[in-house]
């Protein structure tokens, strides 16, 4: 049972979201908050696996509460609720710890399907929606060069599989790139995400752009 929290300042996105994915056998929205303070406290009360979290909401924002959580002992996956998927808080966020976003107006279809995929960890972000994201960050050459200085300790090999988290590959994806395992692919990504200090594989392909070694 994936145990989800959503953190939304309008009672009626709360509302819908929890009825939607209260349809789900699988799924069970145990809490809810209307701004970022009672939102971080959501996750201490109830333990979720997947918190959705707007990110303007009065008082604490959700970058904000994004940072508090991710502070947490065993944080859970944060998926971010926005309007437009190409909004500059949304990058600001994927690079405070987001695992993914979710526009507002996904189809309830759609919304259970990738709630599940959130909560087994899979990033909840398709490569075109990355691809705008990235083209609409105004990072400086300086900020390339910092990139290129975390992945210096990389070796030929983790390079490459950043540069598929980077194109938004999954682990099967990159392994039949490489010829190499599934596993041993998992296994890089786990040394991967060490190394460079990237909290989950979205940081970790937004890295990839940043240094420069992913297609855009």
């Amino acid at each position: 049972m994936a145990r989800v929290v959503v953190v939304d300042d309008e009672p009626m996105v709360c509302g819908f979201l929890r009825t939607i994915l209260g349809s789900a056998s699988d799924i069970e929205v145990v809490d809810e908050a209307h701004d970022g303070v009672a939102g971080v406290e959501a996750v201490r009360r109830s333990r979720p696996d997947v918190i959705l979290m707007d990110l303007r909401m009065p008082g604490m924002d959700g970058l904000t509460a994004i940072e508090r959580v991710n502070e947490l002992a065993d944080p859970p996956h944060i998926v971010v609720l926005t309007t437009f998927d190409a909004d500059q808080y949304v990058l600001r966020a994927l690079r405070a710890g987001a695992s993914g976003f979710l526009v507002k107006s996904t189809p309830p279809e759609e919304l259970i399907g990738l709630v599940r995929a959130a909560a087994q960890g899979h990033t909840v972000l398709s490569p075109s929606a990355a691809r705008r994201l990235i083209a609409a960050s105004t990072d400086s050459l300086s900020a390339r060069d910092r990139a290129r200085e975390r992945v210096a300790s990389l070796t030929e090999r983790e390079v490459q599989v950043l540069a598929g988290l980077g194109e938004g590959l999954s682990n099967a994806q990159i392994a039949t790139r490489l010829y190499l395992s599934e596993a041993t692919i998992k296994g890089y990504v786990s040394r991967m995400l060490d190394k460079p200090g990237c909290v989950n594989r979205t940081q970790a392909g937004l890295l990839a752009h940043d240094a420069g070694i992913a297609d855009a």
